[in-house]
C-alpha cells in the first residue's frame, strides 16, 4: 500500500493522473518519420485543440530514422529512437536526446548512445523523469538509460535479452516492439511480437536496474503478436484495479487486461477483432492502440484493411464492444494518437506521406473527417506537448 500511495503522489505531481475534463488549447504536436526523400528526422508542427487546425510542419531536428519519439514529464526534453542496425560501427541501434525550445518547438541535439540491439522501435521516458527505456525489435530485447542533469542520456543501467522460442515445430525470434512503464512507476511492461509474450521487469526507482518478475511475462495467444500496449487511467474494473491493452499485430485484434499494481501482473479480460467480422482483408495487422482521455474510448489503427477501429465499454459491464470503424483517406496507418482535449485524432498515414485530422464524437467515440490534412514523409509517430 505504501509503494502505491507514494506513486499516486508521483503521478499527481506530473500530471499522469488524468482527469475526463478537456483539456483546450494549442500544442506543439511532434511526429517521428523515417528518413526518404520527403523526411530528414522529427517535425513540430501547431495544433490548436480547440478548432482542430494543425499548421505545416517544420524540421525540429534532423536525426536519422527517428521512428518513435517520447517526451519527458517536464515537457522540456524530448528522447528518439535511431530504427537503425547499425551505430558507431556496432551491430545496434541508437537513442538520441534532445532539448525542446518552448519558443518554436525545435529541438537541440544533446547527445546519442547505443540501444543495446539492432532496429529500436519504441520509447518512453519513467513517470519521475528519470529513465529513458526503449524496445529492440531487430534484436529482441530492452534498455533503460539514467539521466545527467541537463537531460542528456548518461549510462545504461538495465538491459534484458529476450530469448527464442519453439512452438509446434516452429522457432520464433523475439521481437521487442514497446515498452511502458506503469502507472506506479514500479514496472515496465514490453510486448515482444515475435514470442507472443507481455514481459514484465521490475524498475528500480532508485539505480534504474530490470530485473525480471516472478512470472516473467504474460502469455499471448500463439502467433498473436502482442505490439503496442496502453494503460486506461480513467476506468477501472469492478475490482477497482486498472485497465490495461494491447494490439496483436498478426492476427488483429484487441486484447484488455486487468492490471494488478501490488503484484505487477494483467489478467487478460477479453480479446475482440480489429476488423468487420465478415469483411477481413488478408494480411491485416494492427500498429497502435490508444485510449481516450475519459477511459470510455479504445482505438486501433489497421493496416491492409486502413482504418481505425473504435472500441467502447459498457458503462454497466465494464467490456469492449467494437463499434466501428474509420477509414477516410487512411493508407497504412503505422501510429495515431487522441490529443489532450480528447476532440481530436491524429493519424499517421506513412505509405501515402500525409497526416489527417479527425474530429471525435463524444459520446459515441466515433471519428468523422475533417478537413484538416498536412503533408509530411513516411510519418510513423505522434506526440503532443502544451504550449
Amino acid at each position: 500500500m505504501k509503494h502505491w500511495l507514494c506513486s499516486l503522489v508521483v503521478l499527481a505531481a506530473f500530471g499522469f493522473l488524468h482527469s475526463a475534463t478537456a483539456e483546450e488549447g494549442k500544442f506543439w504536436t511532434y511526429f517521428g518519420t523515417y528518413n526518404g526523400p520527403l523526411s530528414e528526422g522529427i517535425y513540430v508542427a501547431e495544433f490548436d485543440a480547440a478548432t482542430g487546425k494543425l499548421g505545416v510542419p517544420k524540421l525540429a531536428a534532423k536525426v536519422k530514422n527517428p521512428s518513435f519519439v517520447a517526451i519527458h514529464p517536464q515537457g522540456k526534453l524530448m528522447y528518439a529512437v535511431n530504427e537503425t542496425s547499425e551505430f558507431k560501427k556496432e551491430k545496434v541501434g541508437a537513442l538520441s536526446a534532445f532539448a525542446i525550445n518552448p519558443n518554436d518547438g525545435t529541438l537541440t541535439f544533446l547527445n546519442d548512445k547505443s540501444s543495446g540491439g539492432a532496429g529500436p522501435c519504441h520509447v518512453s521516458v519513467d513517470k519521475a523523469g528519470k529513465y529513458v527505456l526503449a524496445a529492440n525489435y531487430g534484436g529482441g530485447s530492452v534498455c533503460a538509460y539514467s539521466l545527467n542533469a541537463d537531460g542528456s542520456l548518461k549510462e545504461q543501467t538495465g538491459f534484458q535479452q529476450h530469448a527464442s522460442t519453439t512452438v509446434a515445430d516452429k522457432k520464433k525470434d523475439p521481437r521487442a516492439h514497446s515498452v511502458n512503464v506503469s502507472p506506479d512507476n514500479r514496472w515496465a511492461f514490453v510486448a515482444d511480437a515475435g514470442v507472443d509474450r507481455i514481459f514484465v521487469y521490475r524498475l528500480n526507482a532508485e539505480t534504474g536496474a530490470l530485473t525480471p518478475h516472478d512470472p516473467p511475462f504474460s502469455a499471448s495467444t500463439v502467433d498473436a503478436a502482442p505490439r503496442h500496449f496502453a494503460f486506461n487511467y480513467a476506468l477501472k474494473t469492478p475490482s477497482g484495479k486498472l485497465l490495461a491493452y494491447a494490439n496483436n499485430e498478426r492476427v488483429g485484434s484487441l486484447t484488455s487486461y486487468e492490471y494488478d499494481p501490488e503484484r505487477g501482473t494483467l489478467q487478460a479480460l477479453q480479446t475482440l477483432p480489429s476488423q468487420p467480422v465478415g469483411a477481413e482483408v488478408k494480411g491485416n495487422s494492427t500498429a497502435e492502440v490508444q485510449v481516450h482521455p475519459t477511459g470510455k474510448f479504445v482505438y486501433v489503427s489497421n493496416r491492409g484493411h486502413n482504418s481505425i477501429a473504435i472500441f467502447r465499454h459498457d458503462s454497466a459491464t465494464g467490456e469492449l464492444s467494437l463499434v466501428g470503424h474509420q477509414g477516410k483517406d487512411i493508407n497504412i496507418p503505422r501510429n495515431f494518437s487522441i490529443d489532450p482535449s480528447g476532440k481530436w485524432a491524429i493519424v499517421a498515414n506513412q505509405a501515402s506521406n500525409s497526416v489527417l485530422v479527425f474530429s471525435i464524437d463524444q459520446t459515441t467515440g466515433m471519428l468523422h473527417p475533417t478537413e484538416q490534412k498536412i503533408e509530411l514523409g513516411s510519418p510513423v509517430c505522434v506526440k503532443f506537448l502544451k504550449r
